[in-house]
């Protein structure tokens, strides 16, 4: 393991029990055992190693993403979306804990939500990938004509990161079947909304 994962993952311990908001390059730094000009030598700033652990360290949203896009029209729909929806509830039960207190401060949110826009990333991301794969779904005749495929992906996502507070908020630490079933459950029930008429 290289100086760079191993910074990750010290971000990644600090950054889930501090949150990002107190979790500070120094301590990140200390954690490693680097100094923090280490750091900077992989990283630009902290937003920058923010990123690296959510790609890295967290459930991998964005190639699970860039999968089912580059294999639309294969597998089923609903088998597609029932994996993408497992990694999400993964990804937002892991990666609460890190985000939530970015909105601590509005001045904290606000220098984040611009770093982010100028890295070209966000929360929107998600989404928009989801949206890109629907429709190529949905050009092959496998998801209906007329579905709103922006609510579709609104769907998902947002049970999914609820599911991510609820398992935070509560202290849970359900079964892998749990967290299977709720994906099935889930996608079933988006599914019979996006199927075409047979």
């Amino acid at each position: 393991m290289g100086t760079r994962d191993e910074i990750l993952d010290a971000a990644a311990e600090v950054m889930r029990t501090q949150g990002f908001a107190k979790a500070t390059t120094k301590s990140i730094a200390q954690v490693a055992g680097y100094s923090e000009a280490a750091l900077y030598k992989h990283f630009d700033d902290k937003a920058a190693i923010l990123l690296g652990v959510l790609h890295e360290r967290l459930p991998d949203l964005a190639v699970t993403l860039q999968g089912l896009i580059a294999s639309a029209g294969g597998s089923t729909v609903r088998a597609n979306l029932t994996r993408l929806a497992r990694t999400a509830i993964d990804f937002y039960v892991e990666g609460f804990p890190i985000l939530v207190s970015l909105f601590s401060s509005q001045s904290l949110l606000t220098a984040h939500r611009r770093r982010m826009a100028e890295l070209n990333a966000g929360p929107h991301k998600a989404q928009e990938g989801l949206v890109v794969y629907l429709r190529a779904e949905q050009r092959l005749g496998r998801i209906r004509r007329g579905v709103d495929l922006e609510a579709a992906a609104a769907l998902l996502f947002g049970a999914c990161f609820q599911r991510g507070f609820e398992v935070n908020f509560n202290q849970l630490t359900p079964a892998a079947e749990e967290v299977d079933a709720f994906a099935t459950a889930l996608v079933k029930t988006l599914y019979d909304a996006l199927r075409p008429a047979n």
